[in-house]
């Protein structure tokens, strides 16, 4: 098993494209032509089970392509079949942390980061358990507690089976989950039609913006007062460097005794550790563990399990001794989640709703010059817990 990782390592290197970024224009023919597309797209499964963390999601522990996304391996000739196959491929894990690095104008959206409902398939129905804020859903008066029930003129229970029979998947629960939260996204390029049953029984029907046409906040922080609450909310900012020096300037404002409240309810782009690390610097006294990482990678080649604790180290003449609370929901993904997380460890008190739930660490690879990002790391607290097993309490006003 060992020289087989080895050796798909080696095939997927030689598949994919290594022309220096200056030089890329002028070689895109001859790029184009030596790459074996085909074989790169049958390599597939082959990097999956090399790399991703979660191979028990799959029966067997073993992932494989279904006989239509085979034959559509087959049929790649060019990068642009090449992509049309990953993006399906990729579906096939139901995993919204696993997506392409590349996508069409007409790609489906990426959930959570372009989505504005979360929609669980409970019972017979898809119920929507949280509306983002500030969102085309949200300004349409769409509610939690309401059934999604047609999409795009088409009943949800239909356009969730064709949706997965289009790629020869017989869907369990929590794939029909999966793929109503990205039917409910819709298409990148265009308006989403859907049809809500609200609670009261009332049927209403919305046409909503794709979430790709909603511009950004200019801010990557926004700081407010009320008492000796100081709340500092993050605008998908976690992985801008810049960000460190606008909390670093947030925090100037705090007083002692002040209850620094770190908002992260929209937080769905993750981020990274260099920052999440300089935000909780600001909480440690000293050295602290605050997250626990483990490469099945490895103990797959060796047998052996490889597991560390990352720390967090105080930062200095930057500490802040009074209460924390961190709000999460389900647009905290990735390093949002990491962050809370680690927040945790440091005595913090975490309220709001169920976070994205987003699995592991991604990492990059490459395959016929097209990026894949896949889960190959497994995050977890100190204690052990899954991250994305992790639930917050209602409220710490409680």
């Amino acid at each position: 098993m060992i020289f087989r990782r080895a050796a798909v390592a080696a095939a997927l290197m030689l598949l994919s494209s290594a022309v220096p970024s200056q030089a890329k224009h002028d070689t895109a023919g001859a790029q184009e032509a030596e790459v074996d597309y085909k074989a790169a797209a049958l390599l597939f499964p082959d990097l999956v089970n090399s790399h991703y963390a979660y191979l028990e999601r799959f029966p067997g522990n073993e992932f494989a392509l279904t006989p239509q996304l085979q034959r559509e391996a087959q049929a790649v000739e060019d990068a642009r079949s090449l992509l049309t196959f990953l993006e399906r491929a990729t579906l096939l894990l139901a995993d919204h942390h696993a997506i392409t690095g590349r996508s069409f104008a007409d790609s489906w959206a990426v959930v959570p980061s372009y989505s504005d409902l979360w929609i669980e398939h409970i019972g017979a129905g898809y119920i929507i358990t949280a509306v983002r804020e500030g969102s085309p859903a949200e300004r349409a008066n769409i509610s939690v507690g309401g059934r999604l029930s047609i999409i795009g003129g088409m009943a949800v229970d239909k356009a969730v089976n064709d949706f997965w029979a289009d790629l020869g998947v017989d869907p369990g629960d929590a794939q029909r989950a999966f793929a109503a939260r990205i039917l409910a996204a819709g298409r990148r390029d265009r308006a989403r039609r859907l049809t809500v049953v609200s609670p009261d029984g009332t049927t209403t029907h919305h046409e909503l913006a794709s979430m790709y046409t909603q511009s950004r906040p200019d801010s990557l922080l926004e700081v407010s007062r009320n008492g000796s609450e100081l709340t500092i909310a993050f605008n998908d900012s976690l992985g801008q460097h810049d960000t460190i020096a606008a909390f670093d300037e947030a925090m100037m404002q705090a007083r002692p005794g002040d209850t620094i409240t770190l908002d992260l309810t929209r937080t769905p782009g993750g981020g990274n550790t260099v920052v999440a690390r300089a935000i909780m610097g600001w909480f440690a006294r000293q050295p602290t563990p605050y997250q626990m990482h483990q490469l099945p990678r490895e103990e797959r080649q060796t047998g052996i399990a490889r597991s560390w604790l990352e720390l967090v180290e105080p930062r200095e003449n930057k500490y802040h001794p009074g209460p924390v609370v961190v709000r999460v929901g389900r647009w905290t993904g990735s390093m949002g989640e990491g962050l809370a997380l680690g927040m945790a460890e440091l005595g913090a008190c975490i309220e709001g709703d169920r976070m994205a739930g987003l699995l592991g660490a991604i990492g990059d690879f490459e395959i016929g010059g097209i990026t894949v990002k896949l889960p190959f790391e497994r995050l977890f607290s100190i204690d052990g817990i899954p991250r994305e097993d992790f639930a917050p309490i209602t409220s710490c006003a409680d």
